[in-house]
């Protein structure tokens, strides 16, 4: 009886935990940890109020069937005193088999009807002319982001403004590929929809807290498909504005780190990537006018330190394998230049 008592003590803690766990995600912003438990976008909570509803309705379900099944079991269960006769034979009940198809037709069709809706209204929400448009480029095995009202290109890392009662600015995403499929999802903001090569998709976000959301890509698209990492940055107005304008101002031009720009500009770095006002033109690769305002490298796969970028021109591999940029064999000499170079493209 104690042991007994025990596990229903310890089941009962295990669930007032799981509570008290999904109460706090739900009343805080931001998570560190992507959550679907804590919708901070119209989308995501469209999306969270409809699962709830439909692990309501297949929870009753399930209390009804396994109750049922547990009260036929005790009831009917073999007793020493039944005799071995036959017993009497049910050849088939109309109320039973009436309920038992038309129930389980009227909850399919009311599911149907409320995740249809969810779509439609997820996916036929007007655009407001406030919006904010973002193109979303899903490569192997990273993130480009364009602005096109503003001629700014950043990779990994998306900025948008804060959408709340007193000024409302939902972002539009136009999302397709440059090779294999991806998905983007940030479970905090929307649902997934894959970036398709040759193929536009689209979806909109209107965060209501300021704060850092992540995600990643949600589709298998390669060896790397696990640290291709995404951060969305909700700013605010003031914090957005002041970000595009920084993000608009071509790379410095630092005579300190010349002998590094050289190197960039020497190898095949400039191929593959674009430094704004340099005669880096490349667009295999991420844009690195501004990369060390970034927090991470490699979409997300380490923090961006000089120690680790460093490392990263180096090796690739050693971090991301499979990652489609080559080591440049740098000497040292080289490698300390360029790493200064780019320390300075902020």
């Amino acid at each position: 009886m104690q042991a007994k008592r025990i596990g229903r003590l310890a089941r009962f803690g295990s669930v007032a935990a799981w509570l008290w766990l999904t109460s706090s995600m739900l009343a805080q912003g931001p998570q560190r940890v992507p959550s679907t438990l804590a919708p901070a976008s119209t989308p995501a909570h469209q999306i969270f109020d409809l699962s709830v509803f439909v692990v309501s309705i297949t929870g009753g379900i399930f209390l009804v069937v396994g109750g049922l099944l547990a009260v036929a079991l005790f009831r009917f269960r073999a007793r020493k005193s039944d005799s071995l006769a036959e017993p009497a034979q049910i050849y088939g009940s109309t109320q039973i088999e009436l309920a038992w198809t038309v129930i389980p037709v009227l909850i399919v069709v009311v599911l149907f009807l409320t995740t249809a809706r969810i779509i439609f209204a997820i996916q036929d929400a007007p655009k407001p002319t406030a919006a904010l448009d973002v193109t979303a480029i899903g490569h192997q095995f990273w993130w480009e982001f364009r602005y096109p009202k503003y001629g700014v290109v950043t990779a990994n890392e998306l900025h948008i403004p804060v959408s709340g009662n007193a000024a409302s600015r939902p972002t539009f995403l136009t999302l397709t590929s440059a090779d294999v499929n991806h998905s983007f999802w940030v479970p905090q903001l929307a649902g997934k929809t894959d970036l398709i090569a040759n193929h536009i998709n689209t979806m909109w976000l209107d965060p209501n807290t300021p704060g850092l959301y992540l995600g990643q890509c949600a589709q298998f698209c390669g060896t790397q498909h696990a640290l291709m990492l995404l951060r969305v940055y909700v700013d605010t107005p003031e914090q957005f504005d002041a970000w595009i304008k920084s993000q608009q101002q071509p790379g410095r031009q630092d005579s300190a780190v010349a002998a590094g720009r050289k190197v960039f500009e020497t190898q095949a770095c400039m191929n593959c990537h674009t430094v704004s006002g340099t005669s880096a033109t490349g667009r295999f690769g991420p844009d690195l006018t501004h990369l060390m305002s970034r927090a991470t490298l490699a979409s997300g796969a380490m923090d961006n330190t000089p120690e680790n970028l460093r490392e990263w021109i180096k090796s690739p591999d050693s971090f991301k394998r499979g990652a489609l940029m080559p080591a440049m064999q740098l000497s040292d000499e080289q490698l300390d230049q360029v790493t200064a170079y780019l320390e300075t493209l902020k």
